[in-house]
């Protein structure tokens, strides 16, 4: 992974801005909404895990209309439907942090997570050893929810 080995550089500014400008597999975005799109986690808690992102840089939910608020949760359910076709989870956690002290990596620009869950999947790594063991490459995690964005997405249209 090139990112575990340092060989990725991040762009300048905010992430979140800068991966929509980058073709989509190399950014690993999953699918692209009008006004959101869905990101795999560059640091995932377990195989799967997204972020619905706006387009537009804004720190709260505040500061963006129902038209986007709309499409984030329209793509929530669309990503809910993807990963339950894609990895068979038992539950979800979906949410967000607000601000830098609820917990935001990247405070300036709103995102949704979504989290895949199977019953027995925490285990004492991430709490111990600050490391996270994840079975699935990025990569993969893309080639098999790509097509299903794209499949599902416009049977839902």
């Amino acid at each position: 992974m090139p990112y575990l080995r340092g060989e990725e550089r991040l762009p300048e500014g905010c992430l979140f801005c800068a991966k929509p400008q980058l073709e989509d597999a190399k950014a690993h975005i999953v699918y692209r909404g009008r006004l959101c799109y869905v990101i795999l986690n560059r640091f995932p808690y377990t195989n799967g895990h997204l972020m619905i992102v706006p387009y537009r840089h804004a720190a709260t939910l505040e500061d963006f209309g129902a038209e986007t608020l709309t499409e984030l949760m329209t793509l929530t359910q669309l990503s809910l439907r993807v990963l339950r076709e894609a990895y068979d989870p038992q539950g979800f956690n979906v949410g967000m942090n607000i601000g830098e002290t609820a917990g935001a990596g990247i405070a300036g620009h709103i995102h949704l997570h979504i989290v895949p869950r199977w019953n027995g999947d925490t285990n004492y790594m991430t709490t111990l050893g600050q490391t996270r063991i994840i079975p699935e490459w990025m990569d993969q995690t893309y080639e098999r929810l790509q097509p299903l964005f794209e499949r599902m997405s416009a049977t839902s249209k």
